[in-house]
């Protein structure tokens, strides 16, 4: 009764009934505790359940998920505004899959297990973002809207006006941006081409809302895009006299939602990663003159967010 009347005072809910979308709030709440409680207590029965092996690696790690756990539930349940709490779980059914992925290689684990619950958790996953979404709606916080934000930046030994003039063509973006196929430029607007899943392209129109010659360029994408997205290109000089500071600034709507992009993370295909790549090409290029790349650098896979880095 404390919890229902804590989230009442905080403006959710109006009186002592709790809606259903507090019941789930609540039930998440209550479960990641169970959970945690579970691991912390009983690591050793919790490790055979999954299918992993029961040594002393396997019984601290599932202690401090554990503690994870009982820590965000609590949140959960005593905060007025718990979708940070509940985010916060998301991030941590990342870290669950990333675990049950890397014992499912291992010969020493029932993978047969280890797949039930790499099953168990995906649906936990979908259902926490749901759930924090929703939150972040009633709360009137920017997760609500799917959009999911990138920054990454890095320095470049080159004068800013250069490194501007290089990313303003946009004719140079497919040299450093791998999954860009094309771009068709019309004044301030721009039509876009990447690569896709299963062989597929992604199609989108653009427009420049802001530039600022050898400082900024600022997009946003247009209606009736395949990927909904908007952000900022800075070219700043960097602290002494080492060439420009780029920082990219970057909010999406992947295809399938935050679910996607989560477990995008899990599979070294997550935005944030390949405008690393991105920005470090860019960088060998207008240093070097060319992209110098490992075998082990190049791998298939979706990249929604990178070409609309400069539109």
């Amino acid at each position: 009764m404390a919890v229902q009347n804590g989230r009442s005072n905080g403006g959710r809910s109006g009186d002592s009934t709790m809606s259903n979308e507090e019941k789930l709030v609540n039930a998440i709440g209550w479960f990641s505790i169970g959970l945690g409680v579970a691991e912390v207590i009983a690591p050793s029965q919790m490790a055979r359940l999954i299918g992993v092996s029961d040594e002393d690696k396997s019984r601290t790690v599932l202690r401090s998920y554990g503690l994870r756990e009982i820590a965000a539930g609590v949140g959960i349940l005593t905060q007025p505004k718990p979708a940070g709490w509940l985010w916060s779980r998301v991030a941590g059914d990342m870290l669950d899959l990333a675990a049950l992925s890397k014992a499912m290689k291992s010969d020493d684990n029932n993978r047969t297990r280890v797949a039930t619950a790499t099953a168990a958790v995906i649906g936990i996953t979908a259902l926490d973002v749901i759930c924090s979404q929703r939150m972040s709606r009633a709360n009137g916080t920017g997760e609500s809207s799917g959009m999911v934000r990138v920054r990454k930046s890095t320095i470049i030994n080159r004068p800013p006006d250069e490194v501007y003039q290089f990313w303003h063509d946009f004719s140079n973006l497919p040299r450093f941006m791998r999954y860009l196929e094309s771009v068709q430029v019309n004044g301030k607007r721009s039509h876009w081409k990447a690569k896709g899943p299963a062989g597929k392209s992604v199609e989108w129109d653009a427009e420049i809302v802001d530039e600022r010659p050898g400082s900024l360029i600022e997009w946003r994408s247009l209606e009736g895009s395949d990927i909904r997205n908007f952000g900022s290109v800075r070219f700043e000089r960097a602290p002494g006299g080492r060439g420009t500071l780029v920082r990219v600034d970057l909010q999406y709507a992947p295809p399938g939602g935050v679910v996607t992009a989560t477990l995008a993370k899990l599979v070294g295909k997550e935005p944030g990663q390949e405008i690393e790549h991105d920005l470090r090409a860019l960088k060998q290029i207008l240093e070097t003159g060319d992209v110098v790349q490992s075998d082990a650098s190049i791998h298939t896979g979706m990249h929604p967010a990178q070409p609309s880095l400069s539109s």
